[in-house]
């Protein structure tokens, strides 16, 4: 959705003395506005784009743990790790239109990261443009992109993170093959109704979706900008890559299973009463495309044409902890895209 707040007063957040106006901007992913005027993020894959005529470009933000790719015009001008405060001014630039875009790329599972403003010193503000498709993933590790520029499967939990790019995983490929605006709602080790190892156990995928900020309690205020025209779930890696512990909800694998195609079921439906519109697609990989298979033909009869289920195989998940290298996501994204282009 485009977002014309001008933001007034976040240039205190940085202690700059003056500030010009800032740049009406497009938001990909769910922010939370501040008092400040600064908008707030903890999803992965969030993005902010702003459109101008000029030679230069002041990009604010602050990301105390994240890593943030700055681009223009479509190549990457610096990449940001971790850096906290950041106020930088881009100059030398062609006196033309510039599209600037900040780009989350690593997990966050708790904490935010702020994004304050972009400005045009001596250049000219343009709308931003929204594309006219909307996509939103909703998933798992697989779908954040959990180490996947690693170069191989060994990694400690600080390399997870700095070899995460969400923006390379096959969601975003997906969407901006099409030309369309994205979101990614996914958590890692979290499953339709069991997280990895029986872990969190009071958790879920579909129990935090609500959130503003994953890592928060607050759930999202309303947002009429965002209207998918399709929903992509990857749920259920999580779910039965482990065996049951002793504690656990679950009696045994069917009552697992029986448990998991339930909230599924009820899942999608909600989702698809929230937005009428959207066409969803089900992945699965081997372990419980099944599982998938039966919650699609579960729902009600008039979800028939809205509901695609989409079976992967024989990735090579070289990615740290055995997740989808780079090479794989490409592979996903081929699956999942050529799955909503022939709707």
């Amino acid at each position: 959705m485009t977002n014309l707040i001008l933001l007034a007063g976040a240039a205190l957040l940085l202690g700059a003395a003056q500030s010009a106006p800032l740049l009406p901007v497009h938001n990909g992913g769910r922010m939370v506005l501040e008092p400040t005027g600064a908008t707030r993020f903890g999803w992965p894959g969030v993005y902010v784009e702003a459109r101008f005529r000029g030679s230069a470009v002041r990009v604010r933000f602050d990301a105390p743990t994240d890593h943030i790719r700055l681009s223009i015009d479509g190549a990457e001008h610096r990449l940001f790790r971790g850096a906290g405060a950041v106020d930088v001014t881009i100059t030398g630039l062609s006196p033309d239109v510039h599209v600037v875009r900040l780009e989350k790329l690593t997990e966050t599972q708790s904490g935010s990261s702020r994004f304050i403003g972009f400005e045009v010193p001596g250049g000219i503000d343009l709308a931003p443009r929204a594309r006219k498709r909307q996509i939103e993933f909703i998933g798992d590790s697989f779908t954040v992109g959990y180490g996947n520029t690693a170069p191989g499967p060994e990694c400690t939990q600080q390399q997870v993170h700095d070899l995460t790019d969400t923006s390379q995983a096959f969601g975003p490929l997906v969407a901006k093959a099409i030309g369309a605006d994205y979101r990614i709602h996914a958590f890692s080790g979290f499953g339709m109704v069991r997280n990895y190892n029986g872990g969190s156990p009071d958790q879920s995928l579909p129990a935090i979706y609500p959130r503003a900020i994953p890592g928060e309690p607050a759930t999202a205020g309303p947002d009429r900008g965002w209207q998918p025209d399709t929903i992509v779930i990857n749920l259920g890696i999580n779910d039965f890559s482990t065996p049951l512990r002793p504690g656990e909800a679950w009696r045994d694998a069917g009552m697992l299973r029986t448990a998991y195609r339930d909230r599924y079921v009820a899942f999608v439906t909600e989702l698809a009463a929230r937005d009428p519109q959207a066409r969803f697609v089900l992945m699965g990989s081997d372990l419980f495309f099944s599982d998938v298979e039966a919650v699609a033909k579960r729902l009600p009869p008039n979800f028939s044409k809205r509901v695609r289920t989409v079976r992967f195989t024989g990735l090579a998940l070289t990615g740290c902890h055995g997740h989808p290298s780079l090479a794989d996501h490409r592979r996903l994204a081929a699956l999942v895209g050529g799955t909503i282009t022939a709707d």
